[in-house]
């Protein structure tokens, strides 16, 4: 919990302390009860919240009675007051979110992923796409906040850049921020997808629930987005969070690196595919790199039905890469003591029950494992597409989060 300042030098940290607080109480809070909250004066929160109220941020919704005198008013959040665009650009396909003040998804659209051989092109399709959500939900294009791109690395945020992501082939250096942002006429961020899932579990996150965890992102590829102290783990270059590389099996399949049994190359849907392909388990080839991603949904999913349905087999399958999995979580639960790991992504939902019935389990009887705290292992709450709901929620963040380094550069 942050608490404000009652200097006047600050007024837009307070107000952004005051909001947040607002925020974390979706059933409503009075304004004493918010100067308790946030450690303000109760004039500072008068005037914070008649700003908050007068820019649609807020609304009074009923009141509340605690003895004699005025019912005190009952202040939440507009969930019209302001909207953020996000858009996960995954190798298979771009989906895009349309979501509300109160995290609500008002609209979402996907479409297939677009080659970036012309990178013109590119923006053009997604500026209609967007331009499209827009219009089909219906908001006021006023109360729009921006837009936020969640996008495999390797990024160059400084420069809103998406360098060259191993499975997105021909997108090479495509400056999406800048362009977008000339084609949309609105504010764009640009992160890491794994990123921008962890910054959706924190923005959506209960008051109780704990602010260190590491967000397992399975989807064509696997990535770890990681919060520490309630504050998102980026690294210098805002590239952290790949684990593929951690060996969890010495005897396992060559990886690309040259190393063998690499959880990135292990795990993944391509893998499990084409070991149940080379099992008998799953008919068909995939075809290789890039060439092959169209194929690795449906044949997955076949793979999932199998194995939920009973198929030893297939279930052998997906337990196997589940204990795989579990060596890489005891590494990154040692190396950062973090209580709780979440999991998600697009390819999760699949394996999700059997995954989650093997891998606690093993991850609490290795002997490798360090910390001594119980680890807690959940599923994501996010609806819909957590990276692309994580890139709206960047925009959210950005804007309404309240931060320290802000407070300094105001009070400088």
């Amino acid at each position: 919990m942050f608490t404000g300042s009652n200097l006047p030098a600050v007024g837009e940290y307070n107000q952004t302390v005051v909001l947040d607080a607002i925020r974390r109480h979706p059933h409503g809070s009075t304004r004493s009860k918010l100067a308790t909250f946030t450690g303000l004066s109760s004039m500072t929160v008068a005037n914070v919240c008649r700003r908050l109220l007068a820019s649609g941020l807020v609304e009074e919704r009923g009141t509340h009675v605690n003895g004699p005198g005025k019912p005190a008013a009952i202040l939440r959040l507009n969930p019209g007051g302001g909207f953020a665009i996000g858009v996960h650009i995954d190798p298979a396909v771009v989906t895009y979110v349309l979501v509300d003040l109160a995290g609500e998804v008002r609209d979402h659209t996907r479409s297939g992923t677009p080659s970036a051989q012309d990178p013109e092109s590119v923006i053009d399709e997604m500026a209609r796409s967007i331009d499209a959500l827009i219009t089909t939900s219906g908001v006021d294009r006023s109360r729009l906040l921006g837009i936020g791109i969640a996008t495999p690395g390797p990024v160059n945020i400084e420069d809103g850049i998406v360098l060259n992501p191993p499975m997105l082939p021909h997108w090479h250096r495509v400056p999406l921020r800048t362009a977008l942002s000339a084609a949309t006429g609105l504010p764009v961020l640009l992160e890491k997808d794994v990123t921008a899932a962890a910054v959706a579990e924190l923005w959506y996150a209960e008051p109780s629930d704990s602010r260190d965890f590491a967000f397992m992102y399975y989807g064509t590829g696997l990535g770890t987005g990681i919060a520490v102290a309630g504050e998102v783990v980026r690294g210098i270059s805002s590239n952290a969070g790949d684990p593929g590389h951690m060996t969890v099996d010495p005897e396992g399949p060559l990886c690309v690196c040259g190393r063998r049994g690499c959880v990135g190359y292990s795990v993944v849907p391509r893998a499990l595919i084409e070991k149940a392909q080379s099992l008998g388990i799953l008919d068909g080839k995939l075809a290789p790199g890039a060439e092959g991603i169209p194929q690795i949904d449906e044949a997955f999913t076949r793979l999932a039905a199998l194995a939920e349905a009973g198929d030893a087999p297939a279930h052998a399958v997906i337990a196997d890469a589940a204990r795989q999995l579990a060596r890489a979580v005891v590494v990154i639960v040692n190396l950062l003591d973090i209580e709780r790991v979440i999991f998600g992504g697009p390819f999760w939902s699949r394996v999700a029950p059997i995954v989650l019935d093997v891998l606690p389990g093993v991850v609490r009887s290795d002997p490798a494992l360090v910390p001594p705290h119980e680890v807690r292992f959940t599923e994501s709450v996010i609806p819909v597409d957590v990276a692309a709901v994580g890139a709206a929620s960047l925009v959210f963040d950005s804007t309404f989060s309240p931060r320290p380094s802000t407070l300094l550069i105001a009070a400088g």
